[in-house]
């Protein structure tokens, strides 16, 4: 790998350098990735949803959005510091005119979306969406296929959301789409799980060529003769560092207003990263809980940014060379910290009981949103417009969210197409169209 191929400012299907664009001594194409996602429609959808506590009652908690925001904020200083040092260490960077400003901006952009193919209730809804298919195996249809349905992917759809054309305004660079792609690998794989990089998979059977296109163009290694897996974009490491930290820090933060933990606690447990970088007397001067939580979260994450850079930076080389597979978080001098937190996270925060509880909600809410959809299509691909009066209307609900069913798609794409409709929904719309449709409310 090379990073000038890496740092690729193409855009999928663009084999020559764009035409001169007026607005490039203002914003460079990677700080347009930037704007395009911001202003996008897929990026607004995760206001409301889930990050740790499904359809949340306080404001203060964490949404898909904040998170992506904080998330993408760290990332770009992370992608600045690592950006400092390559920039010294290889001078075609700069002959090429990339900066330290346009590293910062790709990794900033790629952790934007990171989150961007997540499901209504999060995990659970990726589990949620999946169960559906284990009696359901569509006919006509390949293993690899078989499994990418088997096993939804949030991170493979939100890279067949930044494949879409539906959506042309969110068209990003070859550089930022493989940084977001932390799992550069299919799902029918048999991967590695000393591996990190192949702990998930990164795309469906529907997207494989445009990741074909994108690892031909950046130079990214292929690890099996069936183009199967990929080594990773070495950014992808900065922009999962960068998510890391925030869930690690600020969801324990949220606890704390939810009254799952006191303040003593977060301290207790946050403090450690911190040795005698903490403050006392700043902290003691705060009679406000929420200020104090804040300010250790601001020192605590600037901590773990020094240190993931640092790693980052020595390792880049075995990076490159496909030979450092691990998460950064899981290397730094603070790894053991940082690894109580997680404990104690999943202990009392992601298995808390109203969370266990709402999210065995959205076992019910979207398979059974799934079951109505798959069930109407297959009757309207069949039957067309004498297929059942509901199936109809759902068919046509299907209409004017922007999915276009055909008598001559595939069932593989017919799958996908639907699961597009419900993954893309926030809970609370989730929520309101099941109650909707099985008669509970009108």
């Amino acid at each position: 790998m090379n990073w000038l191929a890496l740092l690729s400012d193409l855009r999928l299907g663009q084999t020559d350098k764009a035409k001169s664009n007026p607005d490039a001594k203002i914003r460079s194409v990677f700080e347009m990735d930037l704007d395009r996602i911001v202003f996008s429609t897929p990026f607004r959808m995760l206001q409301n949803k889930t990050q740790v506590v499904p359809l949340p009652t306080y404001d203060f908690v964490h949404t898909r959005l904040t998170h992506s925001l904080e998330v993408s904020s760290v990332g770009r200083s992370l992608g600045k510091r690592a950006g400092e040092y390559l920039i010294t260490q290889y001078p075609e960077l700069t002959e090429a005119g990339i900066t330290v400003g346009d590293i910062g901006a790709i990794v900033a952009a790629a952790c934007l979306t990171h989150d961007i193919g997540n499901p209504p209730f999060g995990h659970a809804g990726e589990r949620a969406l999946s169960d559906f298919f284990i009696s359901n195996r569509p006919s006509e249809i390949t293993d690899a296929e078989y499994e990418d349905l088997l096993k939804f992917e949030g991170n493979a759809q939100g890279f067949r959301i930044l494949c879409n054309p539906q959506y042309p305004d969110l068209k990003l660079t070859l550089a930022t789409m493989a940084t977001y792609t932390k799992y550069p690998c299919e799902s029918l794989f048999k991967r590695d799980p000393k591996r990190k990089s192949q702990k998930k998979y990164g795309f469906f059977q529907s997207e494989k060529q445009y990741f074909e296109e994108i690892t031909a163009t950046c130079g990214l290694t292929s690890l099996s003769q069936s183009n199967a897996v990929w080594t990773r974009h070495p950014l992808s490491y900065l922009l999962e560092a960068a998510d890391d930290i925030c869930y690690l820090i600020i969801d324990l933060e949220d606890a704390t207003q939810m009254g799952v933990i006191d303040s003593h606690s977060f301290k207790d447990l946050v403090a450690p990263i911190l040795d005698d970088r903490l403050d006392h007397d700043k902290l003691n001067r705060m009679s406000d809980e929420r200020q104090r939580a804040g300010v250790l979260r601001a020192m605590a994450i600037n901590a773990l940014i020094d240190e993931c850079a640092e790693v980052f930076i020595t390792h880049v080389v075995d990076i490159m060379n496909g030979i450092f597979d691990e998460s950064l978080i899981n290397v730094i001098p603070s790894a053991s910290k940082t690894k109580d937190i997680s404990k104690f996270s999943v202990d009392h925060i992601y298995n808390a009981q109203h969370v266990l509880e709402t999210q065995a909600a959205g076992f019910e809410v979207l398979p059974g949103l799934l079951s109505l959809f798959w069930e109407a299509s297959n009757d309207w691909i069949q039957k067309g417009k004498h297929c059942s009066g509901k199936h109809l209307n759902l068919v046509r609900i299907l209409n004017l969210n922007g999915i276009h069913l055909s008598p001559t798609i595939g069932v593989y794409e017919q799958a996908r197409l639907i699961i597009d409709f419900l993954s893309g929904m926030t809970d609370r719309h989730a929520v309101a169209l099941y109650k909707k449709l099985m008669g509970i409310s009108i």
